[in-house]
Order: C-alpha cells, then sequence, then structure tokens
C-alpha cells in the first residue's frame, strides 16, 4: 500500500499524499483485503496475483471512511484511535483525499498480473460494489433514515449494501484472481452477504457496548444521532442471535472446500467475537 501511494509522481501535492497516505497506511484491521486474498487461497490461486485487488478494496473503503466522518455526514472526530483524516488536515483536503483513493483503487486494480477479461469483471465487480446501487446507495439510505425513520426492511437493505456490498466484492475478486467457477461465485457471494451483515450487526453492538479505548472511534453516537441499527430496532440479545445465525451460514456454505475454508470460518467467528 505504500509503495502504491509512492507511485504517485512530481504532479501529485506533497499534502495530498500525505493524507492519502495517513488514512490509508493508518491502523486497521484490513478487513477487506484478507478477505480477497483468503478467498483466492481457498480456491488454489496464488495470493500474490490478487494482492493488487487487496489494495485497492482497502483503498475504496478508506476513501469511504474519509467522506463518511466529514461534517456532512457522520461528522466524526476520532478514527482508529487518531484524528479523521478532515481534522488533521481540512475538510477540503479530506475529500480530495478520498476522491483520489477512489481513482487509485481502479489504477491499482489493472496492475493486476491476469487476463485482461478478468481486469475487466474485477472493475465491474469493485465498481457495483462501491456505487451508486452498493455502498454509496447504502450511504445515501443512512442519512435518510436519520432525519425520517425506517424499519427493519429498510435496515437489512442499507447495511447489504453500504456494508455488505464491499464485503461481498472482497470474496468475489478472490475468485476471480484465483480464476474460480461460477460455481464458486456463487458460494463466495453468500459467504460475504452472510458475514456482511453479521459484520455491520457487531459494529451496531461495539457502538452501545463498547468503549473508545477499544473501539478507536466515538461511541454511543447512533443512538445521539438517532440511526437505524439492528439493536434500536431487535434489541441487543436478539441482535447477537442474528449475528450468529448468519455467521453460521456463512461457515456452512463453505463446508465444500472442506479444511481448505478454515480460514474463511474462523474468520466469520471473529467477525462477531472482536471488542474493536
Amino acid at each position: 500500500m505504500n509503495r502504491s501511494i509512492d507511485r504517485l509522481g512530481p504532479r501529485c501535492p506533497e499534502r495530498l499524499r500525505e493524507a492519502c497516505r495517513y488514512s490509508l497506511l493508518g491502523p486497521g484491521k484490513r478487513l477487506r483485503p484478507v478477505l480477497c486474498l483468503m478467498a483466492c487461497e481457498t480456491l488454489g490461486g496464488d495470493r500474490r496475483l490478487a494482492i493488487p485487488f487487496a489494495i485497492a478494496l482497502e483503498m475504496i473503503h478508506c476513501y469511504s471512511l474519509i467522506h463518511d466522518d466529514l461534517p456532512a455526514m457522520d461528522d466524526d472526530d476520532l478514527r482508529r484511535g487518531r484524528p479523521t483524516s478532515h481534522v488533521q488536515f481540512d475538510e477540503a483536503t479530506a475529500i480530495l483525499a478520498g476522491d483520489a483513493l477512489q481513482c487509485l483503487a481502479f489504477e491499482t486494480l489493472l496492475r493486476a498480473e491476469l487476463p485482461s477479461e478478468k481486469l475487466i469483471e474485477a472493475c465491474r465487480l469493485l465498481s457495483q460494489a462501491a456505487g451508486a446501487e452498493g455502498m454509496v446507495a447504502g450511504q445515501m439510505d443512512d442519512l435518510w433514515a436519520e432525519k425520517h425513520g425506517g424499519d427493519a426492511v429498510l435496515l437489512a437493505s442499507i447495511h447489504a449494501r453500504k456494508t455488505g456490498a464491499m464485503i461481498r466484492a472482497s470474496v468475489e475478486l478472490g475468485v476471480v484472481a484465483a480464476g474460480g467457477t461460477t460455481k464458486d461465485q456463487d458460494i463466495m457471494a453468500a459467504y460475504g452477504e452472510s458475514i456482511g451483515i453479521a459484520f455491520q450487526i457487531a459494529d451496531d453492538l461495539l457502538d452501545v457496548e463498547s468503549s473508545v479505548e477499544n473501539t478507536g472511534k466515538r461511541t454511543g453516537k447512533d443512538q445521539e444521532r438517532g440511526k437505524l441499527t439492528y439493536p434500536a430496532i431487535h434489541g441487543i440479545a436478539a441482535s447477537r442471535e442474528k449475528a450468529e445465525r448468519f455467521v453460521a451460514q456463512a461457515e456452512e456454505v463453505l463446508s465444500v472446500y472442506g479444511s481448505k475454508a478454515a480460514p474463511l470460518q474462523q474468520l466469520a467467528r471473529y467477525i462477531i467475537d472482536r471488542s474493536h
């Protein structure tokens, strides 16, 4: 990831470069890149071929965090235990850093040493997951629900797009890198959808039950802002049960791969057991 930022030439302003580096290289779980590499390995692929895809996923994720944290969106001043990008730099620089990372993601993806048809498919998967029917759509409806409210159906729809779409794309890109079949794509997509929902439920629960020391960001803000969350709609106990069921589904759908799927199954369990 650091080398990807270093590839930006002299026409890139140094302040913009450092703002991109600040968000991309900051502390984090790197969940989406890890999912991509693990999916590739599960199917017997060479993880080295998937590394550009993995980096592109993290760039898109970081761009979305920079923009989500802005005052016009979620208005957060702490992310991953550090000041958010617009606090560390300024709002305009943060917006431009997010823009730059989004473009750099696709440039990086296209560096993968794979046939052109695979690169085209990878671009399609990533752009759809991140765009106006995926992550961006989920964020739009999330902001709308803060002001107008919503129900369990809208909640599920928001998080399937805002969080789930990129998590699903992460394993789907791993399939592309490994040269997997249509059946592999269907299996990994089902896995990604299940853990995407489980991840968001766990995030919602952490906002209610954890602390800023554990999460590296402000907690309790979802309730303050009137956000549509799983604990708000279903309650804490029922939300935890739902997360458990989705993880069990994710583990089961991968059983066709036998012991090769163990890392992805363990990662699914980590998603709801984590404390940050």
